[in-house]
């Protein structure tokens, strides 16, 4: 029941928040988010499975109950978890407890009702990572949606209205070319599966049992369900060229939602990925290597050259997001250990490593009100902690060793390199660790302008030390990123005993 309770305890914080006076609402979001960040760290504690949830049985924390039936088809409340799934809940309560902390200073309107919303986009994103049955999941993928609208739509920029509705309507037709491909899936497989269960259909699929589905054969149906499912988490993702609404979304989002969206939201993609192309479909994965691969080196490529371009701090950590999430697909399409296990990886690392940039550049805003690089120089002086933060995390993105962005960069290399199912692997791997460079380029300009030489700021504004409540966020994700990359096992170990099951059938180990 330890899921239940997670998701539970979100509910009622949420429900709380939204009752309570404005003045109270932030502090009683952030005690009221302990709960579920210690329940948890609690899991990770005693957590012992050592296989996949939706391939071999091995489901930890697992719930089952009846709940619909369509026909043949049974719709049940399955939940657990596995050494995917897990890291990736303790990466949600771990930020949402730091970003109810960070929006402390910039969120002053309507508090309750921020705070809420906070509070159930953890109840969904934690859903989004537990569910077993596609029909529940999908529940709280379209769940996730509500809360995040709203967050940009009402307490963002100048342009929250376009970037919100930009950011629903972009997000919700990729669920819906997803929905059909998956229910495609399924229909296909006939009497073969008597559920919506994502192990029982990812079972079926593995074990060659899809039928054809009226006209259209049972090769050509699963090509077609992989398409219309890549097309749909990809951009969720994002990857070029489906990429457009993130950096919109990012610049107009308040800081804690843009820590949200960047560290949580676009994982979903990637895991959706994983668990159901990489894994329920691995043939079709294998045969569209090349072009997979290619879209993960242009967005790799292109984000960087597009973060290069910008002088707006957040475009240039939301274009970075776009080239960090190339990355975990080539991973993913690599098939090998570390190719498919670092790519996990990189989304606990990236969720880590952009939320401390996003809250950095938050802090920096609220002192000097621009986050134009053109607009400031010398903040080091000024501000020395959120400086050397910012150093910190610009480091971390461009690989330094002992943070947790050099393990992971350094297990998909090492896993696309070796990679036999994807033609190309070594040039893949070239032209993917050139994008360091240019992620180099880019990080090392926007701390030369901001941070160093004379002190300037283009703004009336007098600049005062950041409040602790602003500068404890930033620390703890700083020393994080160190345990990760001094430690990776903390999550690898897992992480690698889940991902052996999806290699079996997709490609050498």
């Amino acid at each position: 029941m330890y899921i239940e309770a997670l998701i539970l305890l979100s509910l009622i914080g949420a429900g709380v928040v939204f009752l309570a006076p404005n003045r109270y609402a932030g502090k009683l979001a952030f005690w009221l988010s302990l709960p579920p960040l210690l329940v948890s760290l609690y899991m990770y504690a005693i957590f012992d499975g050592s296989g996949n949830a939706l391939l071999d049985g091995d489901i930890a924390f697992e719930t089952f109950g009846e709940w619909l039936t369509l026909g043949q088809y049974a719709i049940n409340y399955h939940v657990g978890v596995d050494g995917i799934s897990l890291p990736l809940i303790v990466l949600t309560t771990v930020l949402v407890t730091l970003s109810i902390l960070s929006a402390w200073t910039p969120i002053d309107d309507r508090q309750s009702q921020f705070y809420g919303l906070v509070l159930f986009l953890e109840a969904s994103l934690i859903g989004v990572f537990a569910a077993l049955d596609f029909i529940l999941w999908f529940v709280f993928w379209e769940a996730v949606l509500i809360p995040m609208y709203f967050l940009i739509g009402i307490w963002g920029g100048p342009r929250r209205k376009y970037a919100a509705i930009k950011f629903f309507v972009y997000t919700n037709l990729a669920s819906l070319v997803m929905f059909i491909g998956y229910l495609g899936l399924v229909f296909g497989l006939g009497d073969a599966v008597t559920s919506t269960g994502l192990p029982e259909v990812a079972q079926a699929l593995r074990a060659g049992q899809l039928g054809a589905l009226g006209p259209v054969g049972p090769e050509a149906l699963a090509f077609v369900a992989f398409l219309a499912m890549f097309v749909g988490f990809a951009v969720k993702v994002p990857v070029v060229p489906v990429h457009t609404w993130l950096p919109d979304a990012h610049v107009e989002a308040p800081t804690p939602a843009s820590v949200l969206l960047a560290g949580v939201l676009l994982k979903m993609g990637t895991y959706a990925l994983l668990r159901f192309n990489f894994t329920m479909l691995p043939e079709q994965a294998i045969a569209l290597a090349v072009p997979i691969a290619t879209i993960a080196v242009i967005s790799i490529i292109y984000g960087a050259l597009l973060a290069l371009a910008q002088s707006d701090l957040k475009r240039i950590v939301a274009y970075s997001s776009v080239s960090s999430m190339g990355y975990v697909i080539l991973g993913l399409v690599a098939y090998t250990v570390y190719g498919v296990g670092g790519a996990t990886f990189q989304m606990v690392a990236h969720g880590l490593i952009s939320g401390l940039l996003f809250m950095t550049v938050g802090v920096i805003y609220n002192e000097t009100h621009t986050r134009m690089v053109g607009d400031m120089s010398g903040l080091a002086d000024k501000m020395p902690v959120t400086s050397g933060v910012f150093v910190a995390g610009a480091f971390a993105y461009m690989g330094l060793p002992l943070m947790a962005g050099f393990a992971a960069e350094l297990f998909i290399f090492l896993g696309a390199f070796e990679s036999t199912v994807l033609p190309g692997a070594v040039v893949f791997t070239a032209v993917a660790m050139f994008g360091i460079v240019v992620v180099a380029g880019y990080l090392l300009w926007a701390m030369q302008r901001s941070l160093f030489g004379p002190f300037r700021l283009e703004t009336d504004y007098e600049l005062s030390p950041a409040p602790l409540h602003d500068v404890v966020p930033l620390v703890t994700l700083v020393l994080l990123i160190v345990l990760l990359g001094t430690a990776p096992d903390v999550f690898f170990e897992m992480i690698r005993d889940a991902t052996h099951p999806v290699l079996d059938f997709g490609g050498d180990l």
